[in-house]
C-alpha cells in the first residue's frame, strides 16, 4: 500500500492543522496532486495557508468547504480528531478513494521497528520513557505520533535502525491498515465518548494497534484491566503482559517491593518501587510497561534501570510547580478524564485541594466523586461540567465543601485562601479544556504562571 504515491495521483487532505500539513509537505515533494479541505478561512488558517500554497496546495477552505462533493481521488488523508463517516470523506470513498491518514502512511513507510502505544491514560509518560531508555541504550529512536511533531516529513531520513515510538490516540487509530510490531496497551477506561459514537466503538479503535500485527510481532498488554484481558484472545502475535496487582509469567510484575521481569518461572529484578522518580501507583504501571517493550528490544537490565532511575516527569503531569508556605502546587492537567483524575488525586497521603471541571466529553463521573471522602478536603469546580460534579458531590453523604469558580484564576486565588501546610494543591481537571482553553497544555501553562504568581 502507498508504493504507487508520486505524480499522477489525486490526494485530498481533510482538515489542515499541523499533521495534514506535514503530509502535504511529505507529498507534495513525491509529484502528488494535493487538494486541502478546512472548515477555517483563510484568514483563521494563518501563515499555514500560503506555506501549503507554496508546497502547490489547491485550498478550499471556509464552512462550505466540507459541503463539497469528493471525486477523482486517489487517497484521502483524514486529520486526527475528525471522523471519517462525515459526508465529505464518505462521497469520496464511495468514489473509490482510500481514506487513511498520518499514522497509516507512517506505519507502512517506516523502514525500521515500530513501537506503537496507546491506551486510556499512562500513554504519554510510557511512550516518553520508553524512547529515553532506548536512547540511553544507544538506539536511533524517534518518538512522535500524538506528541511532538508529525514524523512523516522524516521518513527520507530513516534506515533499519531507526525504531519509531509512537503514542497512538484513539482518533489516529482509527484508519489504519497496519499494526506495529511492537504494540502495548495501557488501559482502557471511558474517553472521548463526545467524539465516538459508543464505548465499543472506542475500544475496537484502541484494538487497531495489534489487531493487524503477524505472529511474531509483539502486543503488550494491562493484566489488571479486564477490558484488555478479553481483547488479549484476539491478538494474533506474541502476547505479553505486565501488572501491578498479581504475578505474570511473560511480562513484568511486583514481588514485594520489586519491579521484575518474568520468563516462565524465572525471574530477573529491575529496580525497587522506591526508585521510581514518579508519583503514583499509575506511575508503576507505567514503568512496568515500558520495562517489558523495552527488553523486547534487547536492552540490557542495566540500562533499563539506570534510564528508570533518571527519568522525570513529563510536563503537565503530576508536574510540581511550587512550595509555598508548606502548601505543594500541582499542575496534572493533562487529567482529561475521570479515570486520570483518580490516579492523580491517589498519588498523595496529603489532604488534597482539588480544581477539576471542564469542557463535558460525555463521561461518568460517579466513580471520580466517591474517590473524593478522605482524600479531597475542598474542592475547586470550573467550567461547565462544575455543575454535574456539584450535584454527586451532595449526594455523597460525607463529600468534601466545594466552590463554584469562574475562572481558573479564582480557583488558584482560592486555593491559596484555604489550603494550610502540609496539603496539596491539585489541578486534576477530569476534563477536558476546550470550554476554557485550547488544549491542556495551555490550560497547564495558565495554571503554573498563576502559582508562580501568588505572593
Amino acid at each position: 500500500m502507498f508504493a504507487d504515491l508520486g505524480a499522477g495521483k489525486r490526494c485530498a487532505l481533510i482538515g489542515l492543522g499541523l499533521t495534514n500539513q506535514a503530509v502535504a509537505e511529505y507529498l507534495a515533494k513525491l509529484g502528488v496532486s494535493l487538494v486541502g479541505y478546512d472548515q477555517k478561512t483563510r484568514s483563521e488558517l494563518g501563515a499555514a495557508a500560503q506555506t501549503l500554497e507554496e508546497l502547490g496546495v489547491d485550498l478550499k477552505l471556509g464552512p462550505e468547504s466540507f459541503t463539497r462533493h469528493l471525486t477523482g481521488f486517489d487517497y484521502v488523508f483524514v486529520s486526527p480528531g475528525i471522523r471519517a463517516d462525515i459526508p465529505l470523506v464518505k462521497a469520496a470513498a464511495a468514489d473509490g478513494a482510500i481514506i487513511t491518514n498520518e499514522i497509516d502512511l507512517l506505519l507502512h513507510l517506516a523502514p525500521g521497528l515500530v513501537i506503537g502505544i496507546t491506551g486510556s491514560s499512562g500513554k504519554t509518560t510510557t511512550t516518553s520513557l520508553v524512547g529515553h531508555i532506548l536512547q540511553q541504550a544507544g538506539r536511533l529512536v524517534l518518538v512522535g505520533g500524538n506528541i511532538g511533531e508529525p514524523l512523516i516529513t522524516k521518513v527520507p531520513e530513516m534506515t533499519e535502525q531507526t525504531i519509531l515510538v509512537l503514542e497512538l490516540s484513539s482518533f489516529q487509530l482509527m484508519n489504519v491498515r497496519k499494526s506495529p510490531q511492537l504494540a502495548l496497551i495501557t488501559n482502557i477506561t471511558p474517553n472521548h465518548l463526545d467524539y465516538h459514537t459508543s464505548m465499543q466503538e472506542y475500544i475496537e479503535a484502541k484494538k487497531q494497534i495489534f489487531s493487524r500485527q503477524e505472529k511474531c510481532d509483539t502486543v503488550v498488554l494491562n493484566a489488571d484491566d479486564p477490558v484488555l484481558m478479553y481483547l488479549a484472545a484476539e491478538a494474533p502475535g506474541q502476547l505479553f503482559t505486565f501488572s501491578r496487582q498479581r504475578r505474570v509469567t511473560n511480562g513484568a510484575c511486583l514481588e514485594g517491593d520489586q519491579l521484575v521481569l518474568t520468563t516462565g518461572e524465572a525471574v530477573r529484578p529491575v529496580l525497587p518501587i522506591s526508585e521510581i522518580p514518579l508519583r503514583g501507583a499509575h506511575n508503576v504501571e507505567n514503568v512496568l510497561a515500558a520495562a517489558v517493550l523495552t527488553d523486547r528490544c534487547g536492552v540490557t537490565l542495566e540500562v533499563i534501570r539506570e534510564a528508570i532511575r533518571d527519568f522525570r516527569p513529563v510536563e503537565h503531569r503530576l508536574e510540581l510547580v511550587r512550595e509555598l508556605d508548606g502548601v505543594k502546587y500541582y499542575n496534572d492537567s493533562i487529567a482529561t478524564s475521570p479515570a486520570r483524575a483518580i490516579a492523580g488525586i491517589r498519588s498523595f497521603s496529603e489532604p488534597v485541594i482539588l480544581i477539576a471541571g471542564g469542557y463535558d466529553k460525555k463521561l461518568p463521573f460517579d466513580e471520580f466523586v466517591r474517590e473524593f471522602p478522605g482524600r479531597v478536603r475542598h474542592l475547586l469546580l470550573l467550567g461547565a461540567t462544575a455543575p454535574l460534579i456539584a450535584k454527586l458531590v451532595d449526594a455523597l453523604p460525607d463529600g468534601p465543601d466545594y466552590t463554584l469558580c469562574a475562572s481558573l484564576e479564582e480557583a488558584v486565588n482560592k486555593a491559596r485562601q484555604i489550603a494550610v501546610a502540609g496539603e496539596v494543591v491539585l489541578l486534576s481537571p477530569a476534563c477536558a479544556s476546550f470550554d476554557m482553553f485550547p488544549n491542556y497544555r495551555e490550560r497547564g501553562r495558565v495554571f503554573k504562571e498563576l502559582v508562580s504568581e501568588l505572593k
